[in-house]
């Protein structure tokens, strides 16, 4: 999916959310341990409930990862149940020399070979140009690369000063030399509302994936303040509060109406900003 396309379904929906999958055994809803595999089922009951009011999802692959070959073939099976029309994430915060590096993008973006072809994969920019540069030899993939994020560790390095410039500062500004905002997003934590403005000076036609909005008490109209731009330019993530919004059988429609809100809200910034 490209810039536009991604546009044109923020329009469409009135929304620009983006649901977290990342599921845990001992938290699902106690009905599904019945299915031969009830993370998928919880998957696939959250997106068929929920797909018309995000225009994207993105599962955290240690969530799966940390289930060995069976775990892996869930994470398959869910990217397969995703609609076409919604942007799909891995959330994987990989990044290594470049050979290893290759390899993890056709893990993500090579359907031939892995069976699931995401839109986008999570990049951590530590390991410099090489490390990322396999990512975006894709046509229509990206590379949403950390910036600055929400856990309160992010303190130790991200926002340390050097040269004048707070390290997050310096990943967007040498990584906005590597790709556009074509190809290129950031991550960027709800948490750090009061930076947004600053972001938007460093990156102002780039898409920012936001996660910390609920849960984490990030506010949707403190990002949006200084967040927003032209093309939009925002996927705001939410996933406990969305998909553990019930325990019980009826956990895809509580899920549903915690995104309806989210939804609802965001149209009502969208038509503000006269984007809708």
């Amino acid at each position: 999916m490209n810039k536009q396309q991604l546009f044109e379904q923020i329009q469409r929906k009135k929304s620009f959310l983006c649901i977290g999958l990342d599921p845990v055994m001992d938290k699902l809803p106690k009905h599904l341990l019945k299915y031969e595999d009830p993370i998928l089922e919880f998957n696939k009951q959250l997106i068929d409930a929920t797909h018309d009011l995000c225009v994207a999802y993105k599962p955290n692959t240690a969530f799966y990862e940390t289930r060995g070959v069976k775990g892996w073939n869930t994470l398959v099976k869910t990217w397969q149940h995703f609609p076409k029309d919604v942007f799909t994430i891995a959330d994987s915060k990989r990044g290594d020399i470049g050979n290893t590096s290759a390899m993890y993008a056709e893990a993500f973006f090579n359907e031939a070979s892995s069976e699931m072809s995401f839109d986008s994969v999570t990049v951590a920019p530590y390991m410099g140009k090489d490390s990322v540069s396999p990512f975006l030899t894709y046509k229509d993939k990206w590379v949403i690369l950390l910036a600055l994020t929400s856990n309160e560790g992010s303190k130790d390095f991200q926002t340390k000063q050097s040269d004048n410039q707070k390290l997050y500062e310096q990943v967007i500004t040498t990584s906005s030399q590597w790709a556009n905002s074509e190809q290129m997003m950031y991550v960027v934590g709800a948490t750090k509302p009061e930076e947004f403005q600053n972001i938007r000076r460093l990156a102002p036609d780039n898409f920012l994936l936001v996660p910390g909005v609920g849960a984490q008490g990030g506010s949707l109209s403190a990002v949006c303040e200084h967040g927003l731009n032209q093309q939009c330019g925002l996927l705001v993530n939410s996933a406990r509060n969305i998909i553990y919004a019930s325990s019980g059988e009826d956990f895809a429609e509580k899920a549903r109406e915690e995104a309806l809100a989210l939804q609802q809200e965001m149209e009502q910034i969208l038509t503000a900003a006269k984007l809708i």
